[in-house]
């Protein structure tokens, strides 16, 4: 028996500790396939002069429980092409087309399509594909439905038939005919799929190769000249993309607009070799799709995996929370995962532009702080801003000034990538947002994968950062340990000055001996190319000095996280016939491009 006084407290039965709360979370993945039963079925024997119906019998059933729907679209496919609509002879080389005159006095082929419909899984059938119908040459919605959430079971989906007739004139070659139709969903409902394009006689044409791109291309002429014995091959160098799709990552070209060809990636500005004025391509011509890679996740402090889990050469997609711009990111050679787009940042919301979302946010006490983003185009400079830069405040040593945009050049504002993605003139002012990206060969125009350009101090917020915290610069001061810059929280600008054995990883030189180089300046066309080759995808977006972009489309200027004294900093250095691996200084106050990185586990 307890025996109280006054109060009486039994210790087993009194806590100050909370009740546990047990969490369960479960994701449920949107998930859409396509099977095909009674597919490679299809055979019948058709005398001359006659037609048949009903050759046999395809059942398509669509799985999907994307809340937003599908749609399903067909194709001609044969002989391994797409939009090829002819049965091909197997023995000959005669062909039947397709149509819909099935009275047997003329050779054709066709496709009717119908639905099973029941009140839980209804699917619509469209563009009059009831009756029998030519095969389609370029992908055409067939059905669609366009809320899934209730679809997915094992037992039963959403069913499409189809079924083939075929009509034989009294003079077709005796063969055996093979044609195909290839049929794809594509979820949510208003999406479309990936179209194969026809190549152009004597150029490199460019698509965007999905639903809700922005931006125009057009081709470039292969050049006419090669080489000065007149047989070797000759080369050219693409274009970069002008295209942007919201949610996507734009990865670099490829040559299929599937991405059916592992290797028939390329970088924006890869050169590619052909003979003198052709391409060994239909038409001797070239057609390269836009690569887009959706979205995973958020940049910040995203964790790059080891290469056991992320192999050197994956190419992903994240997106930046200050503004939700998606880049392209990969596992380059040195075994870091590195933006392989040019930053784009420029938001107006000083707040969540920079702070916790960036990599580094008024940590520097000696130097200032990230101020925020500069105004909007339509705003008035002021002395303290850079146009479409970031700007810093505190302390402002030595001569390295913010010249760039201020009331200095009232006329003027850093160039962007041009969010019209039309093209600029001579002092790189957007023009008429109705013309056309680019006219045939200009490399000169705004890109869209040439992002902005930011000062080392807006990009730095002025904290120098060496690559060892005892380096000295050429004034005798020693550099702050700080590591603070605009790129995502857990990313950074790379090391620059640090040369051949001296390299350490997360640096331009120590990236330049992965990829095959000496680490420090090398005077060849071949050095270049390596960092302009898929997936590692440098571009030339030039630089920006005094009031106007300089040399977009004939070489590069990315800056490190590293200071070489008060006026200069380390920066990557791209030419078509030489490199500097980040081993040479420029002024602080020119704005260059921007490639952050994060180091693998």
């Amino acid at each position: 028996m307890l025996a109280c006084g006054i109060l009486c407290v039994n210790s087993a039965f009194a806590t100050d500790d909370e009740p546990e709360v047990d969490i369960v979370n479960v994701t449920v993945p949107v998930s859409c396939t396509l099977d095909g039963t009674g597919m490679n079925s299809h055979t019948a024997e058709i005398q001359n002069h006659q037609y048949e119906t009903e050759i046999g019998s395809t059942t398509l059933t669509a799985y999907c429980n994307d809340a937003n729907g599908f749609s399903i679209y067909a194709i001609g496919f044969s002989e391994d092409e797409y939009g090829n609509t002819d049965m091909a002879g197997q023995a000959t080389d005669e062909l039947i087309p397709t149509g819909t005159t099935l009275d047997g006095t003329v050779s054709n082929w066709a496709m009717k399509l119908a639905t099973t419909n029941n009140a839980t899984y209804p699917i619509t059938l469209m563009n009059g594909y009831g009756s029998y119908h030519s095969v389609p040459a370029s992908y055409t919605l067939v059905a669609k439905r366009e809320a899934a959430t209730d679809v997915g079971t094992a037992a039963i989906g959403s069913i499409l038939t189809t079924t083939y007739a075929a009509s034989v004139s009294p003079t077709q070659i005796a063969d055996t005919y093979v044609g195909k139709v290839r049929y794809t969903l594509v979820h949510p409902y208003t999406e479309v799929p990936l179209q194969p394009q026809v190549t152009e006689a004597g150029k490199i044409c460019y698509y965007p190769n999905g639903s809700n791109v922005e931006g125009t291309m057009g081709c470039q002429t292969i050049p006419e000249s090669a080489t000065v014995d007149g047989v070797s091959p000759t080369s050219a160098m693409l274009l970069a993309s002008n295209f942007s799709r919201e949610g996507y990552g734009f990865a670099g070209w490829s040559k299929t607009h599937d991405y059916s060809d592992p290797d028939g990636f390329l970088g924006p500005q890869e050169y590619i070799e052909f003979d003198a004025g052709t391409y060994t391509g239909t038409n001797n011509g070239l057609s390269l799709y836009a690569h887009w890679v959706k979205s995973e996740g958020n940049l910040q402090n995203w964790t790059c995996p080891d290469n056991a889990t992320m192999p050197i050469g994956t190419v992903k997609a994240l997106t930046d929370q200050r503004d939700n711009e998606t880049y392209a990111i990969a596992k380059l050679a040195d075994g870091n995962c590195w933006m392989i787009e040019n930053l784009r940042l420029e938001s107006t919301n000083s707040d969540n532009s920079t702070g916790a979302l960036a990599q580094g946010y008024g940590t520097s006490s000696t130097y200032g702080n990230f101020s925020g983003l500069a105004d909007a185009e339509s705003a008035n400079f002021s002395d303290s801003t850079t146009a479409n830069s970031l700007y810093y405040s505190g302390t402002q040593e030595g001569t390295a000034s913010i010249d760039i945009g201020t009331t200095d050049y009232p006329d003027y504002r850093m160039p962007r990538y041009n969010n019209l993605n039309t093209p600029a003139n001579a002092s790189n002012r957007p023009q008429n947002p109705t013309s056309n990206a680019f006219s045939d060969n200009n490399t000169t125009v705004g890109m869209y994968s040439y992002g902005n350009y930011y000062t080392w101090s807006a990009a730095m917020a002025n904290t120098i950062y060496y690559d060892s915290p005892t380096a000295t610069d050429t004034d005798g001061k020693t550099s702050e340990t700080v590591n603070t810059s605009l790129c995502p929280a857990g990313w950074r600008l790379p090391y620059g000055r640090a040369t051949g054995n001296g390299a350490i990883s997360g640096g331009f030189s120590y990236l330049d001996i992965q990829l095959g180089g000496t680490g420090a300046i090398q005077s060849t066309a071949e050095a270049p190319n390596r960092w302009r080759t898929y997936p590692n995808n440098f571009v030339y977006s030039g630089f920006f000095n005094a009031s106007f972009a300089n040399e977009r489309g004939g070489s590069a200027r990315y800056l490190s996280s590293t200071a070489y004294n008060y006026n200069t900093s380390y920066y990557l250095d791209l030419h078509k016939s030489y490199i500097y691996p980040g081993t040479t200084q420029i002024r602080r106050s020119i704005g260059l491009s921007i490639r952050c990185l994060t180091p693998s586990t």
